[in-house]
């Protein structure tokens, strides 16, 4: 009885194990289905005519503006001087879009350069890619952007954030860098002990969905529209980021994505790299600088020893709008080959 109940017991077992490993199998082994296109989410150009974003960061902010679809989005750009100057391309940093230029690039464009903005993807007038905001994201948008306008090198300044998009565009495209990239305020190899935790808990996973649902958005809308009804005036630079968070549905991602795998961070190999280039490279870093603390203008440096650094005292990191002429009088300086 025992030995007939064995096979028996074998074949059951074999009916219950079996079926669902060779599905299991399938589904890994089976072949996979097509990609789907990338969910692109909309810009300010979205919002509707009423929204206070077109009164205090307009598409036509510069002139020369257009818009070109590249693979991940339509990115928004200007160009500004003369058509036959030297070219210099502008990167703005994480949150917020190349209004923090304003009192940069019109001198730019006084001193016979021709000029560059754009915004980055998940800010301001460029769209939203549902993705990860790599460093291969940003350098790839700035290349293909600077193939549209039919440039095939320029002098290359970032701020903040964009100033490891600059070095790691440096890096990768040495080709489309015409022997000078200046860095103001620097990012690119911040440690996660000077993020703060707020920063942190924003930018993790799990908050994202939350903030992502319609109830939340919803109230950040509203939250945004009351705020904006007051009588006292408006900061540009901060209304912006408010409006951009409220009102755009993936701008919330991009920074906290930006933050976890993107170029604030993790770009020593980069400037290593730069070091080892041709180019002559301009630090610009302001003394009072919380967000990117100024030790890091000399642990930036120490990794590009050919480095030129201009300390501004007591500037912070919107060091481009508090200290313009400081700033500008640095870059024109440097693009001149002064210093």
């Amino acid at each position: 009885m025992l030995a007939a109940s064995s096979p028996l017991r074998r074949l059951v077992l074999s009916l219950l194990v079996l079926p669902p490993l060779f599905l299991t199998v399938y589904l890994i082994a089976g072949f996979p289905y097509p990609p789907s296109p990338p969910v692109i989410h909309t810009s300010l150009s979205s919002l509707p005519r009423s929204c206070s974003s077109w009164s205090v960061y307009p598409d036509d902010y510069y002139d020369g503006g257009a818009y070109v679809t590249l693979p991940h989005g339509r990115t928004r750009y200007w160009l500004i001087g003369p058509k036959n100057g030297r070219r210099v391309v502008l990167i703005h940093g994480l949150s917020i879009p190349a209004i923090v230029w304003k009192e940069v690039a019109p001198v730019l464009a006084s001193h016979g350069y021709r000029v560059l903005l754009y915004d980055l993807f998940g800010r301001g007038y460029s769209d939203a890619p549902q993705m990860t905001y790599d460093v291969s994201l940003h350098t790839m948008q700035l290349a293909l952007l600077m193939q549209h306008v039919g440039w095939g090198d320029a002098y290359v300044v970032g701020l903040s954030m964009g100033g490891g998009i600059a070095t790691a565009f440096a890096v990768q495209f040495p080709h489309l860098v015409n022997g000078k990239v200046a860095l103001v305020a620097s990012a690119g190899i911040i440690e996660s002990s000077d993020l703060s935790r707020t920063a942190k808990f924003m930018s993790s996973p799990i908050v994202q969905s939350v903030s992502s649902l319609p109830p939340f958005q919803h109230y950040m809308r509203r939250l945004a529209n009351s705020s904006s009804s007051g009588l006292e005036p408006v900061d540009p630079i901060q209304e912006i980021v408010r409006l951009q968070s409220a009102h755009l549905p993936y701008y919330n991602a991009a920074v906290a994505s930006c933050l976890r795998d993107g170029p604030v961070r993790g770009l020593s190999h980069a400037f290593t790299a730069l070091a080892n280039s041709s180019n002559q490279v301009l630090l610009v870093h302001g003394t009072a600088d919380k967000t990117v603390p100024y030790k890091y203008a000399s642990k930036i440096q120490a990794l590009v020893p050919q480095a030129k650094l201009v300390t501004i005292e007591d500037g912070g990191q919107d060091i481009t709008v508090t200290h313009a002429k400081k700033v500008n009088d640095a870059l024109l300086l440097f693009l001149s080959g002064k210093i």
